[in-house]
């Protein structure tokens, strides 16, 4: 098929607007899928995806059209991601493409994640078409949706097409408009094969499959193959395309989107974004756009009973072969016994790692507090990267601890400004300015540390804008801080499991609630036991477990007082040497506990 009746297009939206099921009609419209296999959502493999109602993994599908023209166009589509924590992939799956649907729900109307993934799309010089999608709701408001497309986004109404995904109202007019304003794939002159891999999956019976867009010249089976970024050379042992199961093809060809399978044995050894190139004539230079992805999300997960430590090691290596983006590291800790130190690339990210540990491999698994990564200058001069609080220098040797900052876009109805300002300032932000969307709602940019919204933010601002507001953020390198390390000691010993990086101005606040949740779950001892929260030698906040009486004077039928006192002073006697010598073991569920209700 001539690259002239070619399109490669994804589709691009705030979560929940309507983007898997727009796919679903898609693919139906073209005939793509039977009658027989129809189902919602079948473009999201997974059961979590199907649950929660978002896409982890982009999805590419083949699908010819008919078109008015007479002509039949092959249309290859980049189902996306929307949530931020894999932005990247998403900025992946766009440089495969031509073109974009940016879909905005009649009845919210433009979202911070719809103008972050539009910004995405331009960046990339994709021709936008606008979808204005749910017009059959009742409170749609098509009109008003159309000026914020003008006013905010700067895109031609009159390009906009009106559709309902659900009803499958409009989805013709939607592929004419792809077929119309999309313009095909550039043929790249040069006999030299430059193919971007876009993401990757792990088959237990074929290896890697890595999912390809074809710039110029072409993969055929029993081609050798260079990946650029690491030099490695593989044999192709088959290509095809996905419509939307795998099915494969003699030959992929400039233009194209579909799957490579080579002898590769991890995804750790296919780099998304990188690009494939023929071992005899490599390309001079790659196609731009790479970079690596580095987590920026660490936490510790352990299992619940020291002995599933073998299970969740083979665990975390299987789901590592399948996300390239997660990492893992063996630790120990006093509290915990053994674990893993994983990195996530935001805390969706690690949500959806923790819950398939759960489902998939039956693990029951605990995890401390999330962390980010701080980079500490040292006073000989040296920069210390630092991802565990353990692992910080005592403070003599620190110059300063910078930490990760964000720049934040949030999307609320007018009347939260106030609320959510003070939202912000209690999370150590800054205001940058406010953008008034329309009458209703403004946008305000904000500039946050990394690590204060790690937990609880969204939630908050959900729950102040009666769940009207939305997010979106962007990475904005590190800023120093006045940050310290806080210990928890539970009778004078440091509990490693609750060490943390916290600015000074929380510290007393976070450690006072901590020393107050370990006071409820710690069972009371023979002596007094301290709880502190301490920050070098100094203690911040304190909380007392009084010590478990025993009634040594039960069995004194009257007589004279000074026996019972007798026995009274050494029992005192008794607990002071006990308070001097005697540990506390904290139990497991404990740990759990306090852990379970921090993060």
């Amino acid at each position: 098929m001539s690259i002239e009746l070619t399109r490669n297009f994804s589709i691009i939206a705030h979560i929940d607007h309507g983007k898997t099921t727009l796919s679903d009609r898609l693919l139906e419209s073209t005939q793509t899928i039977t009658v027989r296999q129809q189902q919602d959502q079948l473009l999201d493999s997974m059961d979590l995806e199907r649950e929660r109602g978002i896409t982890i993994k982009s999805h590419p599908v083949t699908m010819f059209y008919p078109a008015k023209d007479g002509k039949t166009y092959k249309l290859n589509l980049l189902d996306t991601p929307g949530h931020v924590d894999f932005s990247y992939e998403v900025s992946r799956s766009l440089a495969a493409c031509e073109g974009a649907l940016l879909l905005v729900d009649a009845s919210q109307g433009v979202e911070a994640q719809t103008v972050a993934n539009l910004n995405l799309a331009l960046q990339q010089n994709l021709h936008v078409i606008p979808v204005i999608n749910k017009i059959d709701l009742p409170n749609a408001d098509v009109e008003n949706v159309k000026k914020q497309l003008e006013d905010i986004l700067q895109l031609p109404a009159d390009e906009a097409v009106s559709a309902s995904a659900k009803m499958g109202i409009g989805i013709v007019d939607i592929l004419e408009a792809v077929i119309r304003l999309i313009p095909p794939p550039k043929s790249i002159p040069g006999e030299y094969l430059r193919a971007s891999v876009f993401d990757s999956i792990f088959d237990p019976y074929r290896g890697v499959v890595s999912y390809v867009r074809v710039f110029s010249g072409t993969i055929k089976r029993g081609q050798k193959v260079r990946m650029m970024s690491t030099g490695l050379d593989y044999e192709v042992k088959d290509v095809g395309v996905f419509k939307p199961k795998m099915l494969s093809t003699d030959i992929l060809e400039s233009g194209d989107v579909g799957y490579v399978i080579a002898n590769v044995k991890t995804t750790a050894d296919v780099k998304i974004g990188d690009t494939l190139t023929e071992t005899r004539k490599p390309a001079p230079e790659a196609l731009p756009g790479y970079k690596e992805i580095h987590p920026l999300v660490f936490s510790g997960i352990y299992p619940v009973s020291t002995d599933d430590f073998e299970a969740l090691k083979m665990a975390v290596g299987k789901l590592q072969i399948n996300d390239s983006a997660f990492t893992f590291m063996a630790e120990s800790s006093a509290a915990l016994g053994f674990g893993f130190r994983c990195g996530f690339l935001g805390l969706l990210h690690m949500e959806i790692v923790q819950e398939r540990l759960r489902r998939e491999f039956m693990m029951d698994v605990i995890s401390t507090y999330p962390s980010v990564i701080y980079e500490v200058l040292k006073t000989n001069g040296d920069l210390m990267i630092v991802d565990n609080p353990v692992f910080l220098p005592p403070t003599a040797e620190i110059e300063e601890i910078r930490e990760p900052m964000v720049k934040i876009f949030i999307m609320v109805p007018n009347e939260y400004i106030g609320d959510m300002m003070n939202l912000v300032m209690d999370k150590r932000g800054q205001m940058d300015h406010t953008e008034t969307i329309d009458d209703k709602r403004v946008m305000l940019h904000c500039l946050l540390p990394l690590n204060e919204i790690l937990v609880d933010f969204n939630d908050k601002l959900k729950s102040i804008t009666r769940g009207y507001g939305s997010m979106d953020y962007e990475h904005a390198g590190y800023q120093a801080g006045d940050l310290v390390k806080m210990d928890i000691l539970v009778a004078t010993e440091p509990v490693d499991a609750f060490t943390t990086i916290v600015h000074r101005s929380k510290a007393e606040s976070r450690g006072r609630a901590l020393a107050t949740k370990l006071k409820e779950v710690i069972p009371q001892q023979l002596f007094v036991v301290a709880i502190q929260a301490a920050i070098g030698g100094k203690v911040i906040a304190s909380e007392r477990i009084s010590a478990m009486r025993k009634d040594v004077t039960a069995k004194c039928y009257g007589g004279d007082i000074s026996r019972k006192r007798k026995l009274l002073d050494k029992q005192k006697e008794g607990k002071k040497r006990m308070k001097s010598i005697g540990r506390v073991n904290i139990p497991q569920e404990a740990f759990i506990e306090v852990l379970k209700n921090s993060s």
